[in-house]
């Protein structure tokens, strides 16, 4: 059987697809982005990565593969884990194979495997449709050059001074036209200083009617607008740390009061359906506060703590 087409489908879907015995491909969505060298355009993407840490079984492949093959639980498992074998027998042999609209699978001289996630799908559904695109450079016109040659083309201009005939009648007219100016500049000023003396009257007199209209009117309320009582709709969290799925009841329990103790905001999660007990190390409303939280915790507490997305 060949599962890399169902870890296909459930990256679209999920975060964390777990192959058991084997390892996890994550996802993290990633904005649009452009290339500044090439003047490439990318649409936002979900970059998918692995972690050869988490090989605990958390029942998310072994069921779609169920339910698409028409099978049972235990035979899905059985062929994910024939499969798992065939996967470390090529990279023991060849060094490196690769997962169809996954990526290639590397061991590198470490003996670690290195993953390289596919370029040819991109699992973000929000992005169906829209392709990278290259767009040329934007040529801008070099106006400094053109102006430094329209300068060096403009003639000089040479001005010199003219004798002139002297005329004493133009002096008289000169006086004569600046008296008439200044009497007109005079009058016009005591026009608007009348003109804006009536206006503050007329100004007054409007505001000391409405004043006293304000004093004498009687404000009466005869239908009251009945109180508004505003719900406030919580705040679902719908992104779970989970630090461990427990088989026993009393294990998860004392591994809840454990977390407790260290100051997480731990919480036990109702009984999956194999009747496995899940304790999360916190609960988060947005994916980006959960990736952080995770990121944290891989670095400071579990390395093996991943991320579960479901609504409580």
């Amino acid at each position: 059987m060949k599962i890399e087409q169902y870890i296909s489908q459930l990256l679209y879907r999920h975060q964390c697809v777990t192959v058991p015995g084997f390892g996890a491909f994550l996802t993290e969505i990633q904005s649009a982005h452009i290339h500044e060298n090439t003047h490439s355009f990318y649409p936002p993407k979900k970059l998918v990565s692995f972690n050869s840490h988490l090989k605990n079984n958390d029942g998310l492949l072994a069921n779609h593969i169920a339910q698409a093959e028409k099978t049972t639980y235990e035979s899905a498992v059985a062929s994910i884990e024939s499969e798992v074998l065939i996967w470390n027998s090529i990279l023991q042999v060849n060094q490196r194979f690769t997962l169809k609209n996954v990526g290639e699978l590397s061991l590198n001289t470490e003996k670690n495997v290195v993953f390289s996630p596919s370029e040819n799908i991109n699992y973000l559904k929000e992005s169906f449709g829209l392709n990278s695109f290259v767009s040329p450079a934007v040529k801008r016109e070099e106006y400094k050059k053109e102006v430094e040659i329209l300068e060096e083309e403009v003639p000089t201009i040479a001005i010199t001074p003219e004798k002139r005939e002297s005329r004493s009648y133009l002096k008289y007219a000169a006086v004569l036209v600046m008296a008439l100016g200044v009497a007109g500049t005079v009058g016009y000023k005591l026009f608007q200083n009348h003109v804006a003396e009536q206006t503050l009257i007329v100004e007054t007199n409007v505001q000391k009617k409405v004043q006293d209209r304000i004093q004498q009117a009687t404000f009466m309320i005869e239908n009251p607008i009945p109180a508004v009582t505003l719900t406030v709709k919580e705040e679902k969290l719908s992104y779970h740390i989970v630090a461990g799925v427990f088989r026993s009841e009393a294990n998860a329990q004392k591994a809840y009061e454990e977390l407790v103790a260290a100051g997480f905001k731990a919480r036990r999660v109702k009984p999956n359906r194999h009747g496995n007990f899940p304790v999360v190390y916190g609960s988060y409303a947005t994916n980006a506060e959960a990736q952080q939280a995770l990121k944290q915790i891989h670095q400071t507490t579990n390395k093996d703590a991943w991320l579960m997305i479901k609504t409580l």
